[in-house]
């Protein structure tokens, strides 16, 4: 067997569709409205637009040539089968008879049409986070269901990076169907920043839908979706505040928790300001009480402390064991040249000052930043919290007016752990708001990309995290397991490890 026939071999993914197994759904067909907390960018959010792909295909409208399962397994979706047929090129075989929302038939052209303009810098779907994903050279058709991609370099991640929710596979938008795409649900209204309405798609291949219509309504503060919740005004709230978590289920309320792969963690600045040492830096993680805060931020049902980026059960998280040692905390600033002087540190003759910026749309991120501020004070530095808009606090890390940013993160989202390091941690990355740099690890992600054997991108992966962790070039704080409620009656429905999966053909509700 020649290498390009071994390596397409090891590569060849024919997996039947992976789904958990649910309780049969009732006859009688409901409305569900799901409360999130954050609502769509437009009146037609193109899928293939920044994170917009997330939503509809959370709600049934969108799918796409693979799938990450319940077990964060690859599996083929809109595909049949993916073949690498050299370390740069992948054909991908298309299921045959699914259609588009209009009826229209999935063709490997419409594949291509679809892709084109996430690829396409003068387009508005262009995603540039997804076209690094896929560093394609060329896209191209072998008949009607066969799909050719060619990556301008061996891209071992390229086949997860298939399910990326944003490489939605649509069709040619109309007034009837302005986002065509195949699944359970068809997209019908979109109010920014408020509103995202599907409803059925009787003809879906695998079946009728079990709810005639899923409205995902935004409300931005945890507390606020929670008391919509009792008050009957929705019924589903996605993050469901987990200091409330038990309470909830006692009222008679259906409570979904699973781990995820969503990591708590802090950003630092890297380039300027105090976390520009990499001595203080680890002086902080060290600082930090992970089990406290998952105890106090969430009431201890909703996380594990974190000493590293992925979660255990992802198959690649390094055997890293958070440390709180605030003694080793107050030897490292020591050794980073601070002095102690009547309880206070003081770096080069000022007040040593961190500033801590975060955003209140995930119920667990102040009180987070609040006992991590309680936690460095209790050594000594002096730590202040601003809470703003995502991108305010993304700007204040990126210009230096703060020195670290708590944010949550799906760190493996499409299944394979390269993509987010690349982004967040790659000097240049599209998301890396601290400017950390450093060219071994650039080496090793770049290593990591092109390297198709599994064990030696375990490897590589592993290193990764022990330079991450050495240098506290980020600062993980803990994993977190999504907490959900809805009403009695929903069945059809288990929390997804990358949250990008909520409603399918089987969801139902009865009412």
């Amino acid at each position: 067997m020649s290498l390009f026939e071994s390596l397409a071999a090891s590569a060849l993914i024919a997996l039947s569709l992976a789904q958990p197994v649910f309780a049969q759904k009732a006859d009688q067909k409901a409305d569900l409205t799901i409360a999130v907390g954050f609502g769509p960018t437009s009146d037609v959010p193109d899928p293939r637009a920044g994170y917009n792909g997330w939503m509809s295909n959370q709600t049934g409208v969108t799918e796409t040539l693979m799938g990450i399962d319940y077990d964060l397994k690859l599996y083929p979706r809109l595909a049949q089968v993916i073949d690498l047929i050299q370390p740069t090129t992948w054909h991908v075989t298309l299921r045959e008879g699914v259609k588009f929302h209009d009826g229209t038939p999935v063709t490997a052209q419409s594949v291509t049409d679809a892709i084109a303009p996430v690829l396409d810098p003068s387009h508005s779907a262009y995603n540039a986070r997804i076209a690094d994903l896929l560093d394609l050279a060329s896209v191209t058709t072998v008949g009607d269901r066969v799909v050719v991609f060619e990556t301008n370099s061996p891209n071992a991640a390229f086949p997860w990076s298939l399910s990326e929710p944003g490489l939605a596979v649509l069709g040619a938008g109309s007034g009837a169907f302005p986002i065509n795409g195949t699944g359970p649900y068809i997209f019908r209204e979109a109010i920014a920043g408020q509103l995202y309405r599907v409803e059925a798609n009787p003809d879906y291949r695998l079946g009728a839908p079990g709810l005639n219509e899923v409205r995902v309504v935004a409300i931005s503060d945890p507390g606020a979706a929670a008391l919509a919740f009792e008050a009957g005004d929705v019924d589903m709230v996605i993050n469901y505040p987990e200091t409330d978590f038990t309470r909830i289920q006692a009222t008679g309320a259906l409570g979904f928790s699973a781990p995820t792969g969503r990591l708590y963690f802090y950003t630092v600045n890297a380039a300027s300001g105090p976390m520009s040492n990499p001595l203080i830096r680890r002086a902080v993680s060290v600082a930090i009480d992970r089990e406290g805060i998952v105890e106090a931020a969430l009431s201890g049902v909703g996380g594990v402390p974190a000493g590293t980026i992925y979660p255990a059960g992802t198959g690649w998280a390094a055997d890293i064991t958070p440390v709180y040692d605030p003694a080793m905390a107050e030897d490292l600033l020591a050794e980073a040249g601070a002095v102690k002087t009547a309880g206070r540190w003081s770096l080069e003759g000022a007040p040593l000052e961190i500033d801590i910026v975060t955003y209140a749309s995930r119920a667990a991120l102040p009180p987070t930043a609040e006992l991590t501020q309680a936690f460095l004070q209790a050594i000594g530095i002096t730590a202040n919290i601003r809470i703003g808009e995502y991108g305010a606090s993304a700007d204040a890390i990126s210009d230096g007016s703060a020195d670290m940013f708590l944010q949550a993160w799906v760190t493996a989202p499409q299944g394979d752990p390269g993509a987010v390091l690349e982004t967040l941690l790659g000097s240049g990355g599209g998301s890396n708001a601290g400017a950390y740099s450093n060219g071994e690890l650039d080496q090793l992600l770049a290593d990591g990309r092109s390297t198709f054997d599994e064990g030696a991108r375990a490897d590589i992966y592993d290193r990764v995290q022990h330079i991450i962790a050495s240098e506290a070039a980020m600062i993980p704080v803990f994993h977190v397991s999504q907490t959900n409620v809805a009403r009695a009656g929903l069945t059809g429905y288990a929390v997804h490890p990358t949250e990008t999966y909520w409603i399918t053909h089987e969801t139902a509700l009865t009412k």
